[in-house]
């Protein structure tokens, strides 16, 4: 095969020199030196003189006559020099000026008396001229930045034969290295940052201690606070014994379980309790934030700087595999010709024989890096944003620490509209047109809040810097400072406010009416009425419709409150997750895309969707507890409604709306006539005080829960009372007309669920009975007892089967139908002689 060559341009030396002959060749070698070595002399000269517009001119003129070798090494003193120069003046107007601000913050501290317009002068110069670290390192980094933009294209092009732009880069950034790495050395001995890292490391683990690994720090708290609010309670009640006001403005101004608090008071208050020594070792929380924002700007600054010098170097190493190429191909074109000139033909063999030399050649050449992986000032920087992450975290430990400490002395700036979106609204929800709807007074503590400010204000400022390792220090302890201190505190909480919501022992009704915290506020709101004698429970509620109305107002926002720890971990989870898109979006603006390190930082980031998911468990795990402390009273509801308790309730007023059953009232009965059906058609029948006695404690918990939370609780409460409701219909004898009437109660019951429950996905039966066991199997045994004919029962259960709506046992159905009077136990058990597959 031959290749049909076109290098018709191309001319070979030796042929030009023999048709020019011996005497022009000597001449063009004499002019050619005395061309170079002129031009070489004005170079220098213009070197020695710093004259730039002179050096723009002759660089070029170095490429084309072949001087790259000999021009860059005074090129390159010609940089240093130029750059040293600059970066000197500059560095000596900042110590000029540093040396002032020093000599009049001394003369403030001597206290030098100087005029107003002075002082005034002085301020506004510092705050325009201030020198810090990061101004330095600004002017060190631009000047080099500046001078390589001006003169790299020029040097690239010209003294690129020669890696001219590659040695101008090595100089320019060794020069900046130097400098700003004794900047940064001397900044990190003035601030002492290896001492701050060993104290902020301490306080972090006291911290850690404190709130983790069975720390009782929380409840330490959590006490002091409480001794503070009764000594502010008891100078208050002193105050309000010796005025003359009225009855009503007694029991307002002395109620003391959610005091107005002032800002101020509550700040001398918070900063009377234990901080780990936090104020002590590292000083105060604007003092180390500013601190942390220098520290965050420099390393911004450097990782600008680092990232400009490495496209720069990205651009020299595209430029000399650009030259290789070329290169390559001028000698494959000169192979080609001299071959031709042989009156060879050149086969694609001989062309792939010489291109494989060729490279076996380059193989060996070792081009050495324009600047290695990892520098001095890597290092250096690497050693600040290890402080700065340690001193970080640090810092949000001390914030949650400081939320912590705040939600525990209650005011009420703590609680707020719950601010979450709601994806369980049902819009045609009957409630939705008054006030009553779920969720509508949901509260949520400001813990959750400050937490997650401090943690976003925390990782916004490392992603900030740029630096992708402190970007991966600051993911990475976010995620471990959520999942464990504030899921840990929040989850605390909700145990609490369980107890504080307890039927019978805290703000709900239980089995004699109020519960005894509820009985608590008001007997703590009655202390300095004059005229309060003992007049039994009513006495207690307040002396007049007011005061029994603001005595309801106070418990229902106990309950509120409470509620409200519940909701935190809701909005926690929300909040969390608009947190990990925030950072996603920060990287995704911040750092470059496709490498190594930025991988890692999104699987930093990635760690939060843990941590929402552990807030989530921990949510539902806080409900099922609060269901079970819900349960002894929801069976003992089921239990006197039905007729199983026996127990006389006694005679006590509820202040949220409720009261005490009545002794005497019609039970559970299904074994009915004609005469006792139609009677109890026309009755109060125990299925409507049920849902009035569940409702005491539903209807509360409802408007003040979030309406997933309200409705997984709906749903516990009921699947205990369904429970309840199947053991006492089992223990009851049926008529054909007791079941109809059964059916009658089972729909009422499950219509009470439906119209309490929020999500439009549960206002399907089919979605409502697989969320609840215990009420399917409630409808299943009404439509099991109200067979016309024993031959039906099979189809019902097949039918019922293939729907996938069937949880009865043939056993439990067995035992049902053998509690119909009319049905002969002999027929229902040859009836049900099948398996229960």
């Amino acid at each position: 095969t031959t290749i049909n060559s076109t290098t018709t341009n191309s001319t070979t030396t030796s042929r030009a020199n023999r048709i020019a002959g011996p005497h022009a060749v000597r001449a063009y070698e004499r002019t050619k030196d005395v061309l170079q070595r002129s031009i070489l002399e004005r170079f220098e000269i213009a070197v020695n003189n710093n004259d730039l517009r002179e050096l723009s001119n002759l660089t070029p003129l170095l490429g084309l006559l072949k001087m790259a070798d000999k021009g860059v090494g005074l090129y390159l003193k010609f940089a240093q020099d130029n750059l040293s120069l600059v970066i000197n003046q500059n560095l000596d107007v900042d110590t000029q000026t540093e040396e002032k601000q020093l000599f009049e913050e001394q003369e403030k501290e001597a206290g030098v008396r100087i005029s107003r317009a002075e002082a005034k002068r002085r301020e506004d110069e510092n705050k325009l001229h201030k020198v810090t670290v990061c101004t330095k390192l600004a002017k060190i980094y631009n000047a080099a930045v500046t001078f390589l933009r001006h003169h790299l294209p020029m040097v690239a092009y010209s003294l690129g034969e020669a890696d001219g732009d590659a040695a101008l880069v090595q100089l320019v950034h060794t020069e900046v290295e130097n400098r700003a790495v004794d900047v940064i050395r001397q900044y990190i001995i003035m601030r002492k940052m290896s001492k701050v890292h060993m104290r902020s490391t301490a306080v972090a683990n006291m911290i850690e201690e404190k709130y983790l690994n069975d720390g009782d720090g929380l409840e330490y708290d959590e006490q002091i606070l409480m001794d503070a609010r009764a000594d502010a309670d008891a100078a208050a009640a002193a105050v309000i014994s010796s005025s003359s006001n009225t009855a009503s403005s007694h029991v307002a101004n002395n109620f003391n379980v959610f005091r107005s608090t002032s800002a101020a008071d509550k700040k001398a208050i918070l900063d009377k309790l234990d901080d780990c020594g936090f104020n002590v070792e590292l000083g105060t929380f604007l003092n180390v934030n500013a601190n942390l924002d220098e520290m965050a700007l420099l390393l911004q600054h450097t990782e600008s700087y680092e990232r400009f010098i490495r496209h720069a170097v990205d651009e020299v190493n595209k430029a000399r595999n650009l030259r290789k190429e070329q290169k390559r191909e001028q000698k494959k074109k000169k192979f080609m010709s001299d071959l031709e000139n042989q009156g060879k033909d050149v086969t694609v063999e001989e062309v792939k024989a010489f291109e494989k030399e060729m490279r076996d050649i380059e193989s060996k050449q070792r081009i050495q890096n324009v600047l290695p992986n990892q520098t001095q000032l890597n290092d250096v920087v690497a050693e600040v944003g290890g402080y700065f992450s340690v001193l970080e975290r640090t810092f949000l430990l001390a914030n949650i620490q400081r939320a912590f400490q705040s939600g525990s002395y209650p005011d009420e700036r703590t609680f707020s509209p719950i601010t979450i979106s709601q994806p369980n609204n049902n819009s045609h929800h009957q409630y939705r047109s008054s006030n009553n709807f779920t969720g509508c007074k949901a509260l949520q503590t400001s813990v959750v809040e400050e937490c997650l400010y401090a943690a976003q204000r925390s990782t916004l400022r490392a992603f900030a810097t740029g630096h992708n390792g402190t970007a991966s220090a600051a993911s990475n302890f976010c995620s471990d400072t959520l999942g464990r201190f504030l899921l840990e505190v929040l989850v605390h909480r909700t145990e609490t406010a369980a107890s504080m919501l307890k039927p019978g022992d805290g703000l709900l009704p239980g089995h004699g009416g109020l519960g005894q915290a509820a009985l608590a506020v008001m007997s703590s709101a009655q202390k300095g009425l004059s005229k309060a004698t003992t007049k039994g429970l009513y006495a207690a509620a307040g002396e007049t419709e007011s005061e029994r109305n603001f005595m309801r107002y106070n418990i229902e926002q106990g309950i509120a409150r409470s509620c409200a720890n519940f909701n935190d971990l809701e909005v926690a989870v929300d909040y969390t997750k608009q947190l990990e898109t925030k950072m996603i979006q920060e990287m995704q603006s911040t750092f470059p895309h496709g490498t190594k390190e930025t991988e890692q930082l999104t699987a930093c980031i990635k760690a939060l969707s843990a941590v929402k998911d552990s807030f989530k468990i921990a949510s539902n795990e806080a409900i099922e507890h609060l269901i079970a402390t819900f349960m002894p009273r929801v069976r003992s509801i089921v239990n006197e409604s039905v007729g199983q308790d026996s127990t006389t309730v006694g005679t006590g007023f509820n202040v949220m709306g409720g009261g005490a059953t009545p002794a005497h009232q019609v039970r559970m009965n299904y074994h009915l006539d004609n005469n006792a059906y139609e009677m109890a058609q026309i009755s109060e029948g125990f299925m409507s005080r049920l849902c009035t006695s569940l409702d005491e404690i539903i209807s509360p918990m409802r408007i003040h829960l979030t309406p997933r939370l309200s409705d997984s609780l709906i749903l516990g409460i009921i699947g205990g009372a369904s429970k309840r409701l199947e053991a006492a219909i089992k223990r009851s004898q049926l008529t054909p007309l007791g079941a109809l009437a059964l059916d009658s109660d089972i729909r009422f019951f499950v219509n009470f669920v439906r119209d309490r429950l929020d999500s439009s996905e549960l206002a399907s039966s089919v979605t409502l009975y697989r969320a609840c066991n215990p009420l399917a199997r409630l409808v299943q045994i009404s439509l099991l007892m109200n067979v016309d004919d024993l031959e039906d029962v099979l189809d019902l259960i097949s039918s019922s089967k293939r729907k996938q709506m069937w949880d009865i046992s043939l056993s439990d159905a067995k035992a049902f139908l053998n509690l119909r009077v009319d049905f002969e136990g002999r027929k229902v058990n040859e009836l049900l002689q099948i398996s229960d597959d």
